[in-house]
């Protein structure tokens, strides 16, 4: 049987099932989103005189559930069109829709016995082709499918989406023992395709792998902060960025995810994993204590306001967020500590080397006091994941390489565990972890023994193979062919046909030219440029055809660099202040204008100048999960590099066309 999904259905309109919905109709997947229906009427409607018969009130919950997923921050939905593609309605009135769609994505309460009944009801009226996935975060996939007939059996798995699903890469796809193989291959297929997630294939475990591996760390590098007096300041200023995490680390990511949230996963993974040796940490005494008390005061995180941070409007009214003294359980103002060990730690901008140097602070007794103290955090806390990580293979995973991915794409961290310990070398590193007594996997054991020196193998600084355990040899990765990475363009002989401190011309082939930024925050400077006056010159020297304006950075540019222009006003060097703006224009208009495509790829934050260099290329090619705005008023300044142009063209433009057309109330616009 061949699959193909033109019309899905998603059961639950909370924040993850709307945040489905709102992925799918995105990707323009036309999307069923059911609810149930209330069981009482409010107070409001009650004085209305309405009764639970009436359609407003039937549809209460679905519609607010669907209200609050567009007014959502980060959006989840992605345009006013792709709206239009969401349809509404209950599990009563609405059920028998689903006998016409090609996925149904479950996601209710976590309750085995309900969800185990809607599956009953959806087993009844389910078309043959069509496949059911339960977003589940841990419930057993072969204890859902139990009861079912084969066929629904057959189509059934599980598809675990990380919030908020648009903005996260991480599918976890979950077969049971009844799944299909072309079930299975097809989601994965789609998923990867249609949906642009990378998938995990996961076994039925407790939490899978993500969660799973998340949920024991995670509780680990609290319980080791308190039982040794660091601060929650501490940790989170060397647990972020240094070590290649976003920034929320550890307590703004438990903020993030919500205090009670995290209470009932460590409680009910606790009973679920009975042999997992490293299951007392979710029960570690003072961690208990300290949530309990931050829940029985509805300190839940960010979406009660206070948590582990808390919100304090100062009276000058700026802002400031207080941290949780867990001693005393109360908010106390932030020290904004400035480590030394942190400054020098990001001099080292390869990852691998930042770890490196880190581990190696432990025992230097040139080291202060203080950076061998936050050192010995991060190589402990490092320490006991790389064992827990190894320890859980092949019990959640046979591939070690699947926890690396489960963790980037889920954490949105820079490498995954085994990456870091290759990083520190594997036999180095395990002799240390025999000194702290944490015990690893048996198969790491025999891998070192037999000579086997790395997880990964790598080409120019990138992973191409991994070890197979069942094999015993190294294996390819797969690699989206759709790709294409700047490091691999750099790699080849002669590809850098020139570079400065802020951006290179690189030789993408087929006579085309990348411009790649790579300045602090991808801010426009004259060396950037430079650089497309240069990529322009070689293109009407015929030695390219085209340019592609594009980076891999967090954000395509934070604009122009606003720090130059303000210390000129400073110093009223106006004439350097008028330099810098011609030069801006004249090097956009020339875009604007050039005989050859100039196409940006823009992604992320695209403010001010980067916007304004966007609007002057031939094309640009951006990402859904772009932010782009002329933001110069809010620092009070108008759009000085053609953007003030662009827009009047812009808006002023299609008017135009229209016969007797007023300019006035689209110039006011404007």
């Amino acid at each position: 049987m061949k699959y193909h999904i033109r019309k899905a259905a998603v059961i639950g309109s909370g924040t993850m099932g709307g945040g489905i919905a709102a992925l799918f109709a995105g990707l323009g997947i036309p999307t069923l989103l059911l609810d149930i229906v209330p069981f009482k009427l409010t107070a409001a409607e009650e004085a209305d005189g309405k009764t639970l018969k009436d359609a407003s009130v039937r549809n209460r919950i679905i519609e607010a559930g669907w209200k609050a997923v567009t007014k959502s921050r980060p959006p989840a939905v992605l345009s006013e069109t792709s709206k239009q593609l969401i349809s509404l309605g209950n599990l009563d009135d609405d059920f028998d829709q689903l006998a016409d769609v090609d996925l149904i994505v479950e996601v209710i309460i976590e309750n085995l016995d309900i969800k185990r009944d809607l599956f009953e009801r959806i087993d009844a009226i389910r078309a043959e082709h069509t496949i059911i996935a339960t977003n589940t975060s841990g419930l057993p996939i072969q204890a859902l499918a139990e009861g079912r007939s084969k066929g629904f059996q057959g189509h059934f798995l599980g598809m675990h989406f990380f919030n908020p699903p648009r903005w996260l890469k991480l599918l976890e796809v979950i077969p049971h023992g009844g799944t299909l193989p072309e079930v299975l291959d097809y989601v994965v297929h789609f998923s990867e395709e249609t949906l642009g997630k990378g998938v995990v294939i996961c076994k039925d475990t407790p939490n899978f792998i993500a969660n799973r591996m998340f949920s024991i760390t995670s509780a680990y590098e609290v319980a080791y902060a308190l039982d040794h007096g660091y601060s929650i300041e501490e940790i989170d200023t060397i647990m972020g960025v240094l070590v290649g995490r976003p920034k929320t680390a550890i307590y703004r990511l438990r903020d993030l995810i919500g205090n009670d949230i995290a209470a009932h996963v460590g409680s009910n993974l606790y009973e679920l994993i009975p042999d997992d040796e490293t299951r007392f940490i979710l029960q570690h005494e003072a961690s208990v204590k300290m949530l309990e008390g931050m829940i029985d005061r509805k300190w839940l995180g960010n979406k009660t306001k206070v948590g582990f941070y808390k919100r304090v409007d100062k009276e000058d009214g700026s802002k400031e967020f207080w941290l949780l003294d867990p001693e005393t359980m109360e908010h106390t103002a932030p020290q904004k500590p400035r480590f030394e060990f942190f400054s020098i730690g990001k001099k080292h901008e390869d990852l691998g080397e930042r770890y490196r140097w880190i581990i190696s602070q432990v025992d230097d007794e040139d080291a202060s006091e203080e950076t061998r103290r936050l050192a010995r955090y991060i190589w402990e806390t490092t320490a006991f994941t790389l064992g827990y990580a190894s320890r859980r293979v092949p019990e959640i995973t046979d591939r070690f390489v699947d926890i690396d991915m489960a963790m980037k794409w889920g954490f949105a961290t820079e490498i995954g565990p085994f990456e870091i310990w290759d990083a520190l070398g594997v036999k180095e590193t395990l002799d240390r972890m025999k000194d702290l007594k944490i015990e690893v996997g048996s198969w790491v054991k025999k891998m070192v023994k037999d000579g086997t020196k790395s997880f990964y193998k790598y080409k120019k600084g990138e992973a191409v193979s991994y070890y197979d355990l069942k094999e015993k040899k190294y294996k390819p990765l797969k690699k989206d062919k759709r790709i294409l990475p700047i490091a691999s363009l750099k790699a080849k002989k002669g590809a850098i046909l020139k570079r400065n401190a802020s951006a290179s011309v690189i030789d993408m082939g087929d006579r085309v030219g990348l411009v790649e930024f790579h300045s602090t925050a991808n801010a426009l400077d004259q060396d950037i440029f430079d650089m497309l006056t240069h990529a322009m010159d070689l293109a009407e020297e015929d030695e390219l055809d085209a340019i592609v304006i594009g980076n891999e950075g967090q954000h395509f540019s934070a604009g122009a660099n606003i720090f130059l222009v303000w210390m000129a006003a400073q110093q009223e060097d106006f004439d350097q202040i008028d330099a810098l703006v011609e030069g801006m224009q004249i090097v956009l208009m020339r875009m604007r204008y050039f005989p050859k495509p100039i196409v940006a790829a823009p992604q992320g934050m695209v403010l001010g100048g980067g916007a304004e260099l966007s609007m002057a290329c031939s094309k640009r090619v951006a990402a859904p999960e772009t932010f782009i705005g002329l933001v110069e008023m809010g620092v009070g300044v108008i759009p000085a590099g053609t953007g003030t142009k662009e827009l009047i063209r812009r808006v002023i433009n299609p008017v135009m066309r229209i016969p007797n057309a007023d300019p006035i109330s689209v110039m006011q616009k404007v």
